[in-house]
């Protein structure tokens, strides 16, 4: 199969993010964004064309797959249309803000009979698939508990620099649907099946936005283990995104994407050696890891060989849940289950 051609809808900080990603597996042949300017900057650096109109871009026959980097509000009617229009779709984190909206996405990837990955780049880091493998293997007996801490910063500046930033409905929750939704996601890929949430959200740092910049919570899993969240955009100077995952034969930390701790019973999954620390992304928005090409190659040998990519839209919308979850408990504070 020849190289797969590809349009980004959104040319931002991530849309930036995902053409470096598309160059290293295949060709960007077209950059949409509604400011001109911005789609003719990211298509000068890699020799593609530009175009204001989504419409236009999902109707050239000579673009296999798209990559949605919108406004999260905009995921899933984007991903929609283009599976209507016979692409591919990377979706960038989260699936979208609502579930109703995911699973409208769900149906229309089954009728299309295309393939759809939602960005959550850091299962594809060596310490977590390393951490993965062990839970597999059993090295760490029956799982028990896990704690996943966002400590990060974002200034107000961060908040007012777009108009949709901080609005619940198009970035559908603050420090844990943008932010920490992918140490969420790591816990909830860990530790197994959510079934209740019981949480606390609260604003205390930033003006003019409508959502949480702190929020706290607990998860219990249906194999018995309970899980701890904690995520803030209200942590100067910004410090790191961190994870624990333990059992009754074993524990593992991860910090900064990097394995930092790692012991087991039986001396079983010797730790393998982790890649430098992701850069500062509790501080600064554009410090992403290289994750996300790993996730593109992912993706790209899904749709060659006919198989699900390792992050489909099901897996993004049990993340999602947890977190519509968390929010929806902190504001009739009281237990929710997950549906």
């Amino acid at each position: 199969m020849s190289a797969l051609r590809f349009a980004v809808l959104g040319c931002g900080v991530i849309g930036e993010k995902h053409a470096e990603s598309i160059a290293a597996v295949g060709e960007l042949v077209l950059a949409v964004d509604e400011l001109a300017g911005r789609a003719a900057k990211l298509a000068g650096a890699h020799g593609a064309a530009f175009t204001t109109s989504v419409s236009e871009a999902l109707s050239r026959a000579d673009i296999d797959a798209v990559a949605v980097c919108t406004p999260s509000g905009t995921h899933a009617d984007l991903a929609v249309a283009a599976l209507r229009a016979g692409k591919h779709v990377v979706v960038e984190k989260p699936v979208d803000v609502g579930l109703e909206a995911t699973d409208r996405l769900l149906r229309a990837e089954r009728e299309s009979g295309r393939t759809v990955t939602v960005i959550s780049q850091h299962r594809f880091d060596a310490s977590s698939a390393h951490v993965r493998r062990a839970i597999e293997d059993g090295a760490f007996g029956r799982l028990t508990s896990g704690v996943a801490s966002i400590a990060w910063w974002r200034s107000q500046e961060y908040y007012d620099s777009g108009g949709w930033r901080g609005t619940l409905a198009l970035d559908g929750g603050g420090a844990l649907m943008n932010q920490g939704i992918h140490t969420v996601d790591l816990l909830v890929w860990l530790l197994g099946e959510p079934v209740e949430v019981f949480a606390w959200t609260t604003r205390l740092a930033h003006e003019r936005i409508e959502v949480e910049d702190v929020a706290t919570a607990t998860i219990r899993f249906a194999g018995g283990a309970l899980g701890v969240v904690h995520g803030t955009t209200a942590a100067w100077p910004g410090l790191t995104a961190r994870l624990q995952i333990h059992g009754d034969r074993g524990s593992a930390v991860i910090d900064d994407d990097r394995l930092v701790t790692f012991h087991t019973a039986d001396g079983a999954a010797p730790p393998v050696v982790s890649g430098p620390p992701s850069g500062g992304a509790g501080a600064d928005p554009a410090a992403l890891s290289e994750a996300h090409t790993d996730q593109y190659r992912d993706f790209v040998d899904a749709v060659e060989r006919g198989r699900p990519p390792l992050v489909t839209v099901a897996e993004a919308r049990r993340t999602l849940a947890v977190i519509l979850a968390i929010y929806e408990s902190a504001r009739i504070n009281a237990p929710v289950r997950l549906r």
